[in-house]
């Protein structure tokens, strides 16, 4: 049996939003595990470090504030989901990068390097790029806040349209 078979199921819920569906699964308080642009909870389920992945998920038809911070984000509100607590598992410099990306507000997108520097490695641009590749909690950890230093998008695990509306919805 695998280690992960011994952690508690996940409750998850799938959304409709503007940029299509989103679904978010999270821990037995309430904490994000993974989350992003997909009515497909096992995708996110595989990205959750193994240490922490759930056994199974359970379908709700609400996960209470961090349903309302998602509907209330694609309204409009784009601080809503910044009081959502966030559970990611890795090593020192992706953990540090991804609270820093937590920090990046909204309609003030950095470029790679910039997010190096503040994440306090500036040489470690590929390493910054790959703590945003590496997050499995898109919208709460805001990983598409992030471009190149040419203005275009780079990559985005969900497509670079949704990046795009993103973007585009926090700059309005």
């Amino acid at each position: 049996m695998s280690p992960e078979t011994t952690h508690a199921p996940a409750d998850y819920a799938t959304l409709s939003t503007p940029a299509g569906p989103f679904t978010a699964l999270v821990d037995a308080d309430g904490v994000v595990l993974a989350s992003g642009w997909t009515a497909d909870p096992e995708e996110l389920r595989a990205l959750i470090h193994p240490s922490i992945r759930p056994g199974g998920l359970r379908a709700r038809d609400s996960l209470g504030a961090v349903s309302r911070a998602i509907t209330d984000y694609h309204a409009g509100d784009l601080t809503a989901i910044d009081a959502i607590t966030v559970h990611q598992v890795s090593g020192p410099f992706l953990t540090h990068a991804w609270e820093i990306l937590r920090k990046v507000p909204a309609g003030d997108p950095v470029t790679y390097t910039d997010f190096a520097t503040i994440s306090g490695r500036p040489a470690a641009t590929r390493a910054a790029a790959n703590a945003c590749a590496r997050n499995a909690a898109a919208l709460f950890v805001p990983c598409h806040r992030v471009i190149r230093t040419d203005g275009s998008l780079g990559g985005f695990r969900y497509g670079l349209p949704i990046k795009r509306w993103l973007l585009d919805h926090e700059s309005a």
